[in-house]
């Protein structure tokens, strides 16, 4: 892969301004499970090649599975003409934040290589779980499943960058469903949508404890049926890790990828309201806030050594006691903030250009247990695992709903409730935080399916947080 790489970008010399190539070879396994069936087993390869030229200010990108030198040379010919053809037909140019060269390896520390793990002993796993959830009579479906990636990768640019990399993921979760009476509800294990996924290798799925959790996980999808709805109106509310994160991921990950924010993805993903000129003067949240984009996070799914700019995997400040400081960023979006890049331009596949994207955005823990948040609120709610989200095309106003809540009675953790739904304002939202979970309570969690770009990308993404506790929110039950 180095040496084809090589061969691409003495082709680029003098030719263009700048040149890059990106040669990505994945391998994907999927296993899933439903009511004690397997009802599929999919292994998927896929290797190609990307170049991206830039010529006078404009990009030319072109792309082909066919991995031999007379493709090449029809790859790199187009991607020049598609930069010509685009500065004939206008636009602003771009220029690149500057970047040091790097020749350099990566690969993702791991113990159990999970395409090395028998497919049989995973679905063994999964059906010993499926048993378990299955002993509950109101669980009428139960679903299980697991993931496993690796994806090898080299980049070149005509700056003298060559690396290359190996990022192996993997994960797994279930999802209880409990019906009555024309109810459904369900619990998840990890947590919603799959579970949970990291960087790292089977023993990370291994450390989830699967069966343990399975008669909890049930049992709650049971109570769920009978429990009273969610209570209606303004109060405190304390949130778990696994809607925690979903509540990054959409009111600050994506609000502060600086494409989104200059406009770039108007036309489908949308913009957002913190601007470039609220940078470093703009009040995001509580003092008690505080926001990194980490690219080095241990098992963070938004892990690896460098971007596919080739830009050093970086911990970049986002929110600093409230204040925005930071956005994602590329080398083309970076200048307009006067800075350089902060290493997240990434690419779902060798068919598509890097555009910029979240690492890991974290919340920083803070000082609190678990216990002492609740213990603080004497009416409110504690809720968790992500059930529905939606949120305007500026990051701004929002509601999002879990699968399961707890009444919070004087201090202590009361009655489930059941759909529980939470709206605010962004800023408005994270002003109010006034506690924030200590490092006991701090979680990592995976998103593998983040969708943005056109064409389409699906790009993962990782949040490390904390629980926390708002203040005087509007809450309700499913419909409010």
């Amino acid at each position: 892969m180095k040496d084809f790489a090589t061969v691409i970008i003495d082709m680029l010399e003098g030719k263009v301004d700048y040149g890059d190539v990106r040669i990505v070879q994945k391998l994907e396994e999927r296993i899933f499970v439903k009511n004690g069936v397997v009802e599929s087993i999919s292994f998927t390869e896929d290797m190609g090649f990307g170049v991206r030229v830039m010529i006078g200010g404009f990009w030319g990108f072109a792309s082909s599975n066919d991995m031999n030198i007379l493709s090449a040379e029809k790859v790199v010919k187009r991607a020049i003409e598609i930069a010509e053809a685009s500065s004939i037909a206008g636009g602003r140019p771009m220029t690149l934040a500057p970047n040091d060269p790097y020749i350099d390896t990566y690969s993702t520390p791991y113990q159990k290589d999970p395409f090395k793990v028998p497919t049989t002993d995973k679905i063994d796993m999964l059906m010993r779980v499926d048993k378990i959830l299955a002993e509950e009579k109101s669980v009428k479906l139960r679903t299980l499943s697991t993931v496993s990636f690796k994806t090898h990768k080299v980049f070149a640019s005509t700056e003298g960058s060559v690396i290359e990399q190996e990022i192996v993921e993997c994960g797994a979760g279930y999802t209880a469903f409990a019906m009555d009476k024309g109810e459904l509800q369900k619990r998840s294990y990890p947590g919603a949508f799959g579970g949970n996924v990291a960087t790292a290798g089977w023993e990370f799925v291994e450390e989830m404890e699967l069966e343990k959790h399975a008669p909890r996980v049930a049992e709650e999808a049971a109570k769920l049926l009978v429990a009273p709805p969610a209570p209606s109106g303004v109060m405190d509310l304390v949130i778990g890790t696994n809607q925690m994160a979903l509540q990054v991921h959409e009111s600050i990950g994506h609000a502060v990828e600086l494409d989104r924010v200059l406009g770039y993805e108007a036309s489908y993903a949308g913009t957002s309201f913190a601007t470039i000129e609220k940078l470093n003067d703009f009040r995001y949240g509580s003092e008690l806030m505080n926001v990194y984009a980490d690219a080095t996070t241990p098992r963070g799914l938004g892990t690896f050594g460098y971007d596919d700019e080739g830009v050093k995997a970086q911990r970049v400040p986002i929110v600093k006691e409230g204040i925005l400081v930071g956005y994602l960023s590329s080398r083309d979006t970076a200048p307009a903030i006067g800075r350089r890049s902060s290493g997240a331009a990434r690419a779902s596949s060798w068919n598509r250009i890097p555009i910029v994207r979240m690492t890991n955005i974290n919340l920083e823990p803070g000082d609190k247990t678990f216990e002492e948040l609740i213990s603080e609120v004497e009416d409110g709610l504690f809720i968790d695992t992500n059930r529905s989200w939606s949120i305007d095309q500026k990051r701004l106003n929002f509601q999002f709903g879990t699968e399961i809540g707890w009444r919070i009675r004087h201090g202590k953790l009361a009655e489930i409730v059941k759909d529980p739904v939470y709206t605010g304002i962004t800023p408005q939202f994270w002003a109010s935080m006034d506690g924030v979970g200590d490092r006991s309570t701090w979680q990592l969690w995976g998103v593998p399916n983040c969708g943005k770009g056109e064409p389409g990308q699906s790009m993962h993404v990782g949040h490390g947080v904390p629980v926390a506790r708002f203040r005087n929110v509007r809450v309700g039950s499913k419909g409010f």
